[in-house]
C-alpha cells in the first residue's frame, strides 16, 4: 500500500495553485458575489487552461491523483465553482457533472451555472438534476440552490465514492488556507508586548487544528487508494473520510476564528470568505451527526477496515506509518 501522490500529481497541483493566483486569488471569489452572473465565464477559461475538463479520475492513478490536487487549489482559493463535480462526473451519461444530495432537501452550490448535471444519494440512487433559480444572494447563499431531480438509475459504488471524495479534497484546501492564515495572523499580532504565537495557550490552539489537518490529509490519501484499487469498501472509506473532514473542519474553522478574534467574522478578512463559502461543503448534502449515522448503517456491526486490515497486511500497514 503506498497512498502517497505521484510527484506529477503534486506538480499539477502546486501549478493549478499558482496559475489561480495569478488570475486574482481571492478576488475569483469577490467578484463572483459581485457579478453573480458571470463567475462561469470568469473561472471556465482557466480551468480549461489548466486542462482540467480532460482529467478522467477513472482513468488510472495519476489522473485520479491529480484531479484530487487540483480540486484542493481550488478549495485553498475557496474558488466559487464545483470543480470537484465536475471532475466526478458519470462516464455513462451525458452530463457535466455528478453531485452528491439528500433524498429530502436535495440542493448544491450551483445557482446560475448552465451546467448538465447528473445528482446520486447516498443510497446510490442516480437522477438528472436540474438548478432552480434562487433569489437568495451569494453573499448570505454561498451560490446554494434548490434541485429539482428526475430518476435514472443506480450508480456504481465508484461513483458515488468518487462523488464524495474529490469534494473533500477541495474542503481539505480550505483547511490548509484557514491554518496559514491563522499561522500569519498570529506572528503579526501582539499581545502583552509579544507576539500571540509566543503564547503556550495560543500554540496548544494551532497544534491541535493542525494534528486534524494533517490527520485528515492521509485519509484523503487513503481514500483516493481505496478507489484506484477498487475495495469492496470504498464507499465506507469515502463516508469515513467525509466525517472526519467535517469534525476537522470544524476544529480547524473554530480555532482559526478565535485566534482571529472578532476580525474574523468581518469581510475585509479573507478568513471571513473562507468560513462563509466552506458552509456547503460542511452541510450538503449531509452534516455531521447525519454522515455518522449513513455511515453506521453501512457498516453496521462489522465496522470499518480502514488502514488496518488485519495480520495479514501488517507489512503494509508500518509501510504507511513509517516515519
Amino acid at each position: 500500500m503506498n497512498i502517497d501522490l505521484s510527484t506529477e500529481a503534486t506538480d499539477f497541483g502546486s501549478a493549478a495553485l499558482s496559475a489561480l493566483a495569478a488570475a486574482g486569488g481571492d478576488r475569483l471569489l469577490e467578484s463572483a458575489e459581485e457579478k453573480p452572473a458571470d463567475r462561469a465565464s470568469g473561472i471556465e477559461p482557466i480551468l480549461a487552461q489548466l486542462g482540467a475538463f480532460d482529467l478522467d479520475p477513472r482513468g488510472g492513478a495519476d489522473e485520479l491523483e491529480a484531479a484530487a490536487s487540483l480540486c484542493r487549489s481550488a478549495g485553498f482559493w475557496a474558488l466559487p465553482y464545483p470543480v470537484a463535480e465536475r471532475l466526478s462526473r458519470p462516464a455513462d451519461l451525458d452530463t457535466d457533472a455528478l453531485i452528491v444530495v439528500s433524498e429530502h432537501h436535495p440542493s448544491a452550490a450551483v445557482a446560475g451555472l448552465d451546467l448538465r448535471m447528473a445528482a446520486v444519494t447516498v443510497a446510490g440512487r442516480r437522477f438528472r438534476a436540474t438548478a432552480m433559480p434562487s433569489d437568495e444572494p451569494p453573499h448570505t447563499s454561498a451560490f446554494v440552490t434548490r434541485l429539482e431531480l428526475e430518476p435514472v438509475d443506480e450508480t456504481t459504488d465508484a461513483d458515488l465514492a468518487l462523488a464524495l471524495v474529490l469534494p473533500m479534497w477541495t474542503l481539505l484546501g480550505m483547511l490548509d488556507r484557514a491554518m496559514e492564515l491563522t499561522r500569519s495572523h498570529i506572528l503579526l499580532r501582539e499581545q502583552f508586548g509579544r507576539p500571540l504565537a509566543q503564547l503556550q495557550g495560543v500554540q496548544f490552539q494551532l497544534t491541535d487544528a493542525e494534528v486534524e489537518r494533517a490527520g485528515l490529509e492521509v485519509l484523503a490519501k487513503y481514500a483516493l487508494w481505496s478507489i484506484d484499487t477498487g475495495l469492496d469498501e470504498m464507499v465506507d472509506d469515502a463516508l469515513a473520510l467525509r466525517l472526519a473532514a467535517l469534525e476537522a473542519a470544524d476544529t480547524v474553522f473554530r480555532v482559526a476564528h478565535q485566534l482571529h478574534g472578532a476580525t474574523g467574522f468581518c469581510d475585509e478578512t479573507t478568513l471571513s470568505w473562507l468560513s462563509r463559502h466552506s458552509v456547503p461543503l460542511r452541510r450538503l448534502p449531509l452534516g455531521l451527526s447525519a454522515t455518522s449515522d449513513a455511515l453506521t448503517r453501512r457498516v453496521g456491526r462489522r465496522g470499518l477496515t480502514g488502514l488496518y486490515r488485519g495480520s495479514s497486511e501488517s507489512a503494509d500497514v508500518r509501510e504507511v506509518v513509517a516515519p
